[in-house]
C-alpha cells in the first residue's frame, strides 16, 4: 500500500468532531496534484493528520500511544517503553501538580502541559473541569497577566505591534497555520479589574481559548490568541526592565481605528468566515459598533457578560416571584460591561411585555469615576459614588447615556448607601472592580426590603469582588439569590449546603463561538447572544431546579455548551445570517446531535489514531 493510500485512509478513519475546511496537511504535502478540498462536512480529522517529523504541539509524543503508534509517527525511542493508560498519565499530572506550591506554579505547569501534550492536557481538563478551570483561566490568570513578562518561558500566541502598521498581511504569514476558525484579540488595555497591562495581557487571549477548547469542542489547532502592542499608559510597565511590550504610550483613538482596520481585513483575507472576539479593551463600543455588521465578531465584556448573568437574572427573577414590571436594579458600575449587562436585561423586560422606556426606568446606574466638565479627566471616587443622571454636572461618557436618570429631582445621590437607600432596590449588581463595597449594612437592607434579594458581585478577581458569598447569605439569612464572578466555596445554612454561583462567561462564550462556527455565520447578531443567555438558562437540570441553582453545574459545562451553541444557530437562521443552509432542515434534536457530532473529544483522538493504524 502506498504511503499516500495509508494517509488517505488514515483520514477517513480519525473523523473530527468539528467542520474542517482544510486539506490534510500530509495528503496535500505527499500529492499536491491529487489532493482536492473536501466538502467542510465530509471530511472532518480531530487533529491535522501527522506529518513525517513528530510534533510536540500536536501531542504526538503522548505515552499512552501503542508501538505501532509510535512507530508510524517516528517517536519510537523518543519517549519511554512502557505504554501509559490514561489513569495512570492523569494520575502523574495530578501528583505534579499538586507538588506545586502557589497557584502561579500550577498554572505554568499546566501550559507546559498544554504546550507539550495538548490532547492530554485538554482531557484532564475535560475530567477536572470544576478544579482546573480556576487555574487556567479566572482568577489565576489575573496573577499570571500582571507577572507575564516576569514568568515567560515560552512562545504562546501571536503579537502584533503598532510598528507593523502597514504590514500585517505579510507579518500574519509568519504564522504557519492553515487554518483560523477563531481569534481572541485584546490590546491588554484594560484586563480584568487590574488596569492596562499592555502585552501582558496576553493570558487572557491563552486562556480564553483553551476554554473554548475545554468547554465547546472547537479544536485547538484552529485557534488563535492575538495581541496587540499599541502602547501602555501604564508608566511602571513602561519602565519595568523586563517588560516585553514596546515603551510608548498608548496611541489615540484615531491611530487605534487605522490598525484596527487593517487587522480586520487581513484576518479575514487570510482565514475567511474566521469568528473574531475582542477582548478586555478599555473602550471597546467603538470597534463593536464599527465592525459588528462587516465581520463575524463579538465582544465578550459587553455581549458575553452581558448574556451569562441575563440567564442567571432570568432563573432569579422567577425564584424571587417579584414581576419583571416592579424590578429596581441598582449597578454599582457604570462602564461598558455594566452597561452591556444592564442593556441585556432590558432586553428581557421588554420581552416580559415593558416597553423600552418602562424596561430603561427600572435601572439606576453608580458611577466608581466621573468625568470633569469639559476634560478627558477622569477621577476616581474612592469613598463617593454618583449616580448616574442628567444634571450630575460632569460629562456622561456617550455609553452611559441610555440609563442616565431624569427623575431625581435635582438631588444628587453621592454614595452607593444614598443610592440603596433611595431605591430600595431588588436587584444589587456590581461590576465596580471595588471589593467589599456591598458593605454589611447594604446587604442587610437588601434582605429587609425583599423575601429573595438578588446579588451579583460580578468583579474578578475574587479580591475585587463587591462581596463574597459568606457575607450576602449572612446578612440575608440565607435567602439570598447570589451569583459572582469569581469562584467562593459552598457553606452549611440552616442544615443544607449552600453553593454560590457564579456567572462567569464561559458559561456562554465557547457556545457562541462554536454556534457562529458552525453555522458559518456572517454576522454575530444581537438575538444570537440574547438566544445564548436564555438557552443558558433553560439548561438546567431538575435536580439544579430543586436545588435553587441559579447556573448549571460547571462540570456539566459541554453539555451546556450544545445548548447554547444550538440556540445560537437557530437565532442564526432566524436573523438570515447562516450560511450552512442543510442545518436549517434538522429538527432540534438532529441539530444536537450534529453539533456534539462535530466537538472535538481529546479522548478520541489517539483510539481512533490507533485503530486506523492497526487495521492498515
Amino acid at each position: 500500500m502506498s504511503r499516500v493510500s495509508f494517509i488517505t485512509q488514515l483520514s477517513r478513519a480519525i473523523s473530527t468532531t468539528r467542520p474542517n475546511r482544510q486539506v490534510a496537511y500530509a495528503v496535500a504535502s505527499e500529492s499536491p496534484s491529487t489532493a482536492s478540498r473536501p466538502d467542510p462536512v465530509v471530511m472532518q480529522s480531530q487533529v491535522p493528520l501527522p506529518a513525517r517529523t513528530p510534533s510536540v504541539v500536536r501531542g504526538e509524543y503522548d505515552t499512552a500511544y501503542s508501538s505501532e503508534v509510535r512507530k508510524y509517527l517516528g517517536t519510537h525511542g523518543l519517549v519511554p517503553p512502557n505504554v501509559d493508560d490514561y489513569a495512570t498519565q492523569a494520575a502523574r499530572c495530578l501528583k505534579q501538580l499538586d507538588s506545586k506550591t502557589t497557584t502561579i506554579e500550577k498554572y505554568l505547569y499546566l501550559s507546559v502541559l498544554r504546550n507539550n501534550n495538548v490532547h492530554l492536557f485538554y482531557r484532564l481538563v475535560m475530567d477536572h473541569m470544576k478544579d482546573l478551570t480556576p487555574i487556567i483561566y479566572t482568577p489565576v490568570v489575573g496573577e499570571a497577566c500582571l507577572k507575564w513578562s516576569e514568568i515567560y518561558q515560552q512562545p504562546e500566541g501571536f503579537y502584533l505591534s503598532y510598528s507593523d502598521k502597514g504590514n500585517i498581511r505579510s507579518v500574519l504569514q509568519n504564522l504557519h497555520q492553515e487554518q483560523v476558525e477563531i481569534t481572541v484579540v485584546t490590546d491588554g488595555s484594560r484586563i480584568l479589574g487590574l488596569g492596562d497591562l499592555g502585552i501582558n495581557g496576553m493570558g487572557i487571549p491563552v486562556g480564553k481559548l483553551a476554554l473554548y477548547t475545554a468547554c465547546a469542542g472547537i479544536r485547538p489547532d484552529v485557534t488563535l490568541p492575538l495581541t496587540l502592542d499599541l502602547g501602555t499608559n501604564n508608566k511602571a510597565l513602561r519602565e519595568d526592565p523586563l517588560y516585553m511590550g514596546s515603551r510608548r504610550e498608548k496611541i489615540t483613538s484615531d491611530e487605534e481605528r487605522e490598525f484596527l482596520d487593517e487587522l480586520m481585513d487581513a484576518l479575514t483575507e487570510r482565514w475567511p468566515g474566521i469568528v473574531i472576539q475582542f477582548e478586555d479593551f478599555k473602550n471597546p463600543f467603538p470597534a463593536l459598533e464599527r465592525y459588528g455588521d462587516r465581520y463575524t465578531c463579538f465582544n465578550d465584556d459587553i455581549q458575553g457578560t452581558g448574556a451569562v448573568v441575563l440567564a442567571g437574572i432570568i432563573n432569579a427573577v422567577k425564584m424571587s416571584g417579584v414581576p419583571v414590571k416592579d424590578q429596581r436594579a441598582v449597578f454599582m458600575g457604570a462602564g461598558s460591561a455594566g452597561v452591556g449587562v444592564a442593556k441585556q436585561i432590558v432586553a428581557f423586560f421588554m420581552r416580559e411585555g415593558l416597553t423600552e422606556d418602562e424596561a430603561r426606568k427600572c435601572f439606576w446606574l453608580v458611577d466608581t469615576k466621573v468625568r470633569l466638565p469639559n476634560s478627558n479627566i477622569l477621577l476616581p471616587l474612592t469613598h463617593s459614588q454618583g449616580l448616574v443622571t442628567d444634571d450630575r454636572g460632569d460629562k456622561l461618557a456617550d455609553h452611559k447615556i441610555y440609563f442616565s436618570r431624569p427623575d431625581n429631582d435635582g438631588q444628587q445621590y453621592k454614595t452607593l448607601s444614598q443610592v440603596v437607600d433611595y431605591v430600595k432596590p431588588t436587584i444589587l449588581m456590581g461590576l465596580s472592580t471595588m471589593g467589599g463595597i456591598f458593605d454589611k449594612t447594604i446587604l442587610a437592607r437588601m434582605g429587609e426590603w425583599n423575601k429573595a434579594p438578588i446579588i451579583f458581585p460580578l468583579s474578578n478577581p475574587s479580591a475585587n469582588s463587591e462581596c463574597t458569598f459568606h457575607e450576602a447569605m449572612e446578612a440575608t439569612q440565607g435567602r439570598a439569590l447570589f451569583a459572582s464572578g469569581s469562584p467562593f466555596p459552598s457553606l452549611e445554612w440552616d442544615g443544607k449546603t449552600c453553593s454560590p454561583g457564579q456567572g462567569n462567561n464561559m458559561y456562554v462564550f465557547p457556545g457562541i463561538g462554536l454556534g457562529a462556527i458552525l453555522s458559518k455565520a456572517v454576522n454575530i447578531t444581537q438575538e444570537m447572544i440574547y438566544s445564548s443567555a436564555l438557552s443558558l438558562s433553560l439548561s438546567l437540570t431538575p435536580a439544579e431546579h430543586a436545588a435553587s441553582d441559579l447556573y448549571p453545574d460547571i462540570s456539566r459545562i459541554r453539555a451546556v455548551s450544545v445548548e447554547v451553541a444550538c440556540g445560537v444557530m437557530r437565532a442564526a437562521q432566524r436573523e438570515g445570517v447562516d450560511r450552512e443552509l442543510r442545518l436549517r432542515d434538522l429538527d432540534d434534536a438532529e441539530l444536537r446531535d450534529w453539533v456534539q457530532a462535530k466537538m472535538y473529544d481529546p479522548r478520541r483522538v489517539g483510539s481512533e489514531l490507533g485503530r486506523a493504524v492497526g487495521r492498515l
